[in-house]
Order: structure tokens, then sequence, then C-alpha cells
């Protein structure tokens, strides 16, 4: 397993994770990472999970906080369903705090749905903190849950 930064090469991989996850409509990902690869944007970052033959696996993607000091918010983390379970989301969030180790804090937005337990127990069971919730968020009765994690 390797984490490592993505290239213009891996975007029918990247594509292939979003229609497993849907984190967002893969009509999206050009106009998301395209500022990133073309090394246009300082205020991204985007890492991909591969597999020991070198498939990839997972992504991640956040985006520095506007007028902050050195928060970040991890907008989308995801695996191919089949390689869930194994360790390798949490070795690609580790990633994701590595990357971003000399910033301050990072969060993450998630929704309260019972459908998204695990996911809310992913970020627990890996030190992120519940923050927040802000009720009817995503949709009425879908509240948004905020995890924090300080960096440094």
């Amino acid at each position: 397993m390797n984490i490592r930064v993505p290239t213009r090469a891996d975007l029918p991989a990247i594509s292939l994770v979003l229609r497993d996850t849907e984190l967002f409509p893969v009509e999206m990902l050009d106009d998301l990472i395209s500022p990133f690869l073309s090394g246009s944007s300082t205020d991204d970052r985007w890492l991909v999970c591969e597999t020991d033959n070198r498939n990839v696996v997972g992504f991640s993607y956040c985006r520095r906080e506007p007028l902050t000091e050195g928060t970040w918010n991890l907008l989308a983390i995801g695996l191919r369903k089949q390689q869930q379970g194994r360790g390798l989301g949490k070795a690609l969030l580790h990633g994701v705090e590595q990357l971003l180790a000399n910033e301050r804090l990072l969060i993450v937005d998630t929704s309260g749905l019972e459908t998204f337990s695990a996911t809310r127990a992913f970020y627990e069971k890996c030190g992120y903190e519940r923050e927040a919730v802000i009720r009817d968020y995503w949709a009425d009765g879908d509240d948004k849950v905020t995890y924090r994690k300080p960096l440094r």
C-alpha cells in the first residue's frame, strides 16, 4: 500500500472510487482537481491510496479554510467498497494528517443520519472529537456533524 499525490493518469481510478462511494458527482471531479494538478491552487491537497500492485483504490481531498490560521477541511475521503475495512482509510487519513503536519487544525463534516454511523465511528476511532451539530443542515432531518483534530 502506498499513499501519494495523484497525477492526471489517476483520474479514471478516482472516478471509480466516486462511483462506489457517491461522495460527490463524478462530473465535478475534473473541475475540482484540475487546479491542483496544474499547480495553480495552493489551497487544495489531494492524495491517493494505491495497493501493492499500483491500483488506485482511494483518495482524499482537503482544502484550506479561508480567513483562518492553519485550519483545513477534509472535504472527501473514500475507498472502493471492496477495499473498505482493511485499514486503508485509516492510512489515507493519516497521510492527510502528515501532509498537513505544520498546520493547526483539521475539520471534517459528515451526516448525522444512522446510515453514517460507521463514518462517525471511523473518525472517532481515528482520534477526532465531535465538535458541533447543525440540525437539518443537509436536508430536513439530516444534521451536519463536525469533527476536529489538532494537527500540532
